[in-house]
């Protein structure tokens, strides 16, 4: 590859002063936990920032471990796990076994490190060697490739990258902002507690098995053979993975049913209510194409009494949600149909119900915008660290 030719190549430890390690102190020892001093894990490295740490340890189990602490402002990135990936501290942290801080020499700028491995995550994830847990050498750290632009254009660079972070950081928050919203008259709307004008009369407190008939879905036994599926010409199959946040399913299924599977499986048409009640249990969509459905999930067949079906989506929702907050950890472990039938709800008239499915559809398309908008920043900011990090385009120092 071209590159600018007052960039510096060499390889990445070319440019560093050091690699500094971690290690863990004993699980097994409780003074050595619980303490004040932050300490960074490769489970760190999911969360969507450079900050924050789930854990601490005590000053006996910093000296009691082959840990280091690693001073605020120096990246680290794991060598085992979530390869490529990395994070600037604000404060002072100690790492462990599966993670390396990287000191860079006076030329190379750390925000600018940050961006490099950001850009080039993929391709140091695929050096990963191991079955189950991947990972790579100390050696093969220090000689990935690298191109090192002069220090004002890396500072400059990273500037320009820090505000498209900004923005991301921006968008996200008005996300959730408008997702706790949502909530929140969620909680009061589908209660009664807050009604629309015009609207009156008591709610009915029903049972979900007194509104609706549901079953499970169906799946050929034994499962995983290779002709109960056709991911070529096959139609949809919606297991667990393809219920998506957005009430709805993903746009396509992760796999496709065979007409033999078809035979053993359960079809249902688009605008069908399903509900997972394995895994992720809880996740509500209105199929938008028609499908086949697994037994991981809950079709809701028919209604028994006048419902809107967007309307009883949110009940739905907001349902699970409540049950999670009920549930040891926030967690439902499972849930079976006989259950989910006892589950009471209060049900406004269709004509009320009606409105407030309106509203919240039009809180959904307003977060599917912002949603969409984030997406666009995200590919914008991905096109132009292409180009910055690789010369392709030079900024003015």
């Amino acid at each position: 590859m071209e590159y600018p030719k007052d960039w510096l190549k060499g390889e990445l430890g070319d440019f560093l002063d050091s690699i500094v390690g971690g290690g863990t102190p004993s699980r097994d020892v409780k003074e050595y936990w619980n303490g004040s001093i932050p300490w960074c894990t490769v489970k760190d490295f999911s969360k969507p920032n450079r900050f924050g740490t789930e854990e601490y340890i005590t000053d006996k189990g910093l000296k009691s471990s082959a840990t280091n602490i690693i001073r605020s402002g120096i990246l680290i990135t794991p060598t085992r796990m979530a390869l490529g990936r990395a994070i600037i501290y604000n404060v002072d942290v100690a790492i462990n076994q599966d993670l390396k801080a990287l000191y860079p020499k006076t030329e190379l700028d750390t925000i600018f490190l940050y961006y490099w491995f950001e850009r080039n995550k993929s391709f140091i994830d695929s050096l990963g060697n191991g079955s189950t847990v991947k990972g790579i050498t100390l050696s093969e750290l220090r000689s990935l490739s690298f191109i090192l632009p002069p220090l004002p254009e890396q500072q400059k660079i990273a500037a320009i990258l820090s505000k498209w972070d900004e923005l991301i950081e921006h968008q996200t928050q008005l996300i959730a902002a408008k997702e706790k919203q949502k909530t929140s008259l969620m909680q009061k709307l589908l209660s009664g507690e807050v009604r629309f004008p015009g609207f009156e009369g008591e709610w009915e407190e029903v049972t979900l098995g007194e509104i609706a008939e549901f079953r499970r879905g169906s799946f050929p036994q034994p499962y995983g053979l290779p002709e109960w599926y056709d991911d070529e010409n096959g139609m949809p199959f919606v297991q667990v993975y393809d219920v998506d946040e957005n009430m709805l399913l993903k746009p396509n299924t992760k796999r496709k049913i065979s007409e033999l599977g078809a035979e053993q499986s359960v079809f249902v048409k688009k605008g069908t209510l399903v509900i997972t009640i394995q895994g992720s249990i809880g996740r509500v969509a209105k199929t938008q194409y028609d499908a086949y459905v697994d037994r991981t999930l809950l079709i809701f067949k028919s209604y028994k009494t006048k419902i809107n079906v967007d309307y009883f989506k949110y009940v739905l929702l907001l349902l699970f949600e409540i049950e999670k907050m009920k549930a040891p950890g926030g967690t439902i472990k499972t849930i079976t149909k006989e259950v989910l039938t006892q589950f009471n709800v209060v049900i406004p008239k269709i004509e009320e119900q009606n409105k407030i499915a309106s509203t919240f559809s039009s809180i959904d398309m307003e977060l599917q915008s912002l949603k969409d908008e984030l997406e666009a920043i995200k590919l914008q900011k991905k096109g132009l660290m292409q180009q910055l990090l690789t010369g392709r385009i030079r900024v003015n120092v």
